[in-house]
């Protein structure tokens, strides 16, 4: 979507919080894995940019990326992983 669509940016500011709440309970179970599957997809290499300032778009994708709520959700599996590699 473009910049300059306003309302969409609103909508998708509002709506990806929402999303990452009702996804909560899965998060907090399994966060780390799902948050790094999504990240492979989303910067995959035949991917298109999530933000292109040159032609003034934003993808749906950067809203759910740069959400602090999941990072929050994803950190307890993220921190859990880190300490069973150490230990492996």
């Amino acid at each position: 979507m473009r910049y300059e669509e306003r309302a969409k940016l609103t909508v998708m500011k509002v709506l990806v919080p929402l999303a990452v709440l009702v996804a909560s309970p899965v998060l907090l179970i399994a966060g780390a894995p799902i948050s790094r599957l999504y990240l492979r997809y989303v910067y995959r290499d035949e991917a298109t940019q999530i933000l292109d300032k040159e032609r003034g778009w934003v993808s749906a994708h950067y809203f759910v990326v740069t959400d602090p709520l999941l990072h929050w959700l994803c950190w307890p599996t993220e921190s859990l992983a880190r300490l069973i590699e150490r230990r492996g």
